[in-house]
């Protein structure tokens, strides 16, 4: 209720059986029962100056619940995916009181989840995107539409994720195994094929920088292959390793054919079909990218 000492209106309330008294700060009623309200509506979400005991903790746990049922208008498939995603943080985050959670809390979260992801082997049981930065960049933008759910209902100020940047999704760099490299090379259906996989593992080139090679470029005396015209526009030197000089004395054995391929140009389009039917094969798991 609201009365008046003097020409200004108080309002007298009992929260949690305790009365308290405030000043409305005005002489007017109309405004004095607006702020009466308003008082009322900030004791609820716990926002009033009242002695901490009686302050509601909102939990994070308990918060979020709240919000993925706010989430019902979106798309069953993008509602369970959130809830997939957030299993990740919710044991680490679940009992902590929201208005306690900082930005180096959420960065620290973050360092340790990258640092796992890179330490984290290959595994064929799990989908690439679920062990991956781009995966973990998705944890931190749930839990930054959460904050901002806070933010609408009034339970926070800030939103502690504002400001982090989010993790280069080519930093983690996908290799093969060396499973994945004998059966990438025993799957070719031919030895022109099979060879230039083979180059392509053995020296780290672009499809495009081994399909230029001259063979003027090749010095097997002195056990290096000069790339020249790379995209970075500097020429790189590629020492020859025992395998890779097995190879390459094994094509020049054939240097009539292989001299006209390699002088023609195979086309890279074909060297690309060649890759994906090798990369179907079963429980190979990799893309024509990776090479």
């Amino acid at each position: 209720m609201i009365y008046k000492r003097g020409k200004i209106y108080w309002c007298e309330f009992i929260f949690d059986g305790k009365r308290h008294r405030y000043s409305c700060k005005t002489a007017d009623k109309k405004v004095a029962e607006e702020v009466e309200n308003a008082i009322r509506g900030e004791v609820v979400r716990g926002n009033f100056n009242l002695p901490q005991k009686y302050k509601p903790k909102p939990v994070f746990e308990e918060i979020f619940v709240n919000y993925i049922q706010s989430l019902s208008n979106n798309v069953k498939r993008t509602i369970e995916n959130k809830v997939s995603i957030s299993n990740h943080f919710l044991p680490v985050l679940k009992k902590k009181n929201i208005t306690d959670i900082t930005q180096s809390e959420i960065k620290e979260y973050q360092l340790k989840r990258k640092l796992e992801v890179i330490a984290m082997p290959r595994n064929r049981n799990k989908r690439e995107s679920e062990i991956s930065f781009a995966y973990l960049n998705k944890e931190i933008l749930i839990l930054s539409n959460f904050f901002n759910f806070c933010i609408e209902k009034g339970l926070i100020e800030k939103n502690p994720c504002a400001g982090i940047k989010k993790l280069n999704t080519l930093s983690r760099l996908k290799t093969l195994s060396d499973e994945d490299i004998y059966k990438l090379i025993a799957g070719a259906t031919n030895k022109l094929t099979k060879d230039l996989v083979s180059f392509l593992i053995y020296t780290g080139c672009r499809k495009g920088e081994a399909l230029n090679l001259k063979w003027d470029d090749v010095d097997l005396q002195n056990g290096v292959i000069a790339i020249k015209g790379t995209k970075t526009k500097y020429d790189r030197y590629i020492p020859i390793s025992k395998p890779l000089k097995e190879l390459l004395s094994g094509i020049e054995k054939h240097r009539d054919v292989y001299m006209t391929l390699i002088k023609t140009g195979l086309k890279s389009a074909i060297l690309s079909v060649l890759f994906i039917r090798l990369v179907k094969m079963p429980d190979l798991k990799i893309c024509i990218f990776t090479i």
